[in-house]
């Protein structure tokens, strides 16, 4: 795969994933707390979100590998086949395992406060940073990282995810217009018309 490719790829993902939490009001985690109108024990809450993190590290963890070792030629029709299928699969895996909280707590009016969401950026920043980790693989120049690329890369993502907070907390939403007929005038009473026709001499 071109470096130029790849690069475009993950800068494109980037600024996707860093705005998503912000654009939308379903949960993409599984958290251990409660939520309003979520009666389950704290024993069920806590085993399901542990569960949902170890999948979501272990995807993070496969799919560095799963893109890495995958042989792309132009030449080869068949290899870049298999390499875009594996691409895809790893993110319908991700899509699916974070459709699933939401999927879960359909029909319920749920609001995210800002820490749940700045935990989704982060979430996506991982899973984007072991994609182009894998990319880097692939490519075969890989290079070992310190603490300063990651800080970096980081503020880099959350610069990213500016324009979805200002689209969340910092713009105006006006509600939406309640549907069903219009509120009619109420007609004046009897004795309030009698009442008025007295008052004018009528």
């Amino acid at each position: 795969m071109e470096q130029s490719t790849a690069v475009w790829f993950v800068i494109v993902l980037a600024i996707v994933t860093a705005n998503l939490p912000f654009l939308i009001e379903r949960p993409l985690l599984a958290l251990p707390w409660a939520r309003e109108g979520d009666a389950r024990p704290s024993g069920a809450r806590w085993l399901e979100s542990l569960v949902f993190f170890l999948l979501l590290v272990a995807l993070g963890y496969f799919i560095r590998p799963l893109i890495g070792t995958a042989t792309f030629s132009g030449a080869d029709p068949l290899s870049v086949l298999l390499f875009l299928g594996k691409l895809a699969g790893g993110l319908i895996a991700a899509v699916l395992l974070l459709s699933y909280t939401g999927w879960r707590l359909r029909g319920m009016a749920v609001r995210k406060p800002f820490f749940e969401r700045l935990l989704e950026v982060l979430v996506f920043y991982a899973l984007v940073g072991m994609l182009g980790f894998g990319f880097e693989m692939n490519i075969g120049n890989p290079f070992t990282q310190g603490w300063q690329f990651y800080a970096v890369s980081l503020s880099l993502f959350l610069v990213l995810a500016y324009p979805g907070f200002v689209y969340r907390y910092l713009m105006r939403h006006h509600a939406p217009a309640r549907k069903g007929p219009a509120a009619k005038p109420a007609r004046p009473s009897a004795s309030s018309t009698s009442s008025h026709a007295a008052s004018h001499g009528g």
